[in-house]
């Protein structure tokens, strides 16, 4: 009966643990960390390239590059992150593909250009 409070203690514990408190530094009240996937089309869809940037306050710590085929750490914040995602083989085929299932599958629905242009092929018919 006694134990039947210990998950609780134990959860209070832990929620009330902030990362990055060692050494007398607080995590920061506000702060951003933020993902953001960009494609980038040149001559259609004939060449395409898959970025996936990464920010913690305002600056960049980490990128995926299609053309490089792996995870780059901008700032030492991302160095172990990147070494990480590297090596796992499974992520990487996944972010190698990202340029086909998400850039071109999506290249008609986002780009405003791509509909025009079809419009204009429809009419003509």
């Amino acid at each position: 009966m006694a134990l039947a409070g210990l998950p609780l203690v134990l959860l209070v514990g832990a929620l009330g643990w902030i990362h990055g408190r060692e050494g007398g530094k607080e995590t920061p009240v506000h702060f951003l960390y933020q993902e953001k996937s960009e494609c980038r089309f040149l001559n259609g869809t004939q060449r395409v390239r898959f970025l996936d940037l990464y920010f913690y306050d305002r600056q960049e710590i980490l990128r995926f590059d299609s053309d490089l085929g792996r995870y780059v750490a901008v700032t030492a914040l991302g160095e172990a992150q990147a070494d990480y995602w590297n090596s796992d083989k499974h992520w990487m085929q996944e972010e190698k593909a990202a340029v086909d299932f998400f850039c071109r599958r999506n290249y008609g629905v986002f780009n405003y250009e791509a509909a025009k242009r079809e419009e204009r092929m429809i009419r003509r018919r």
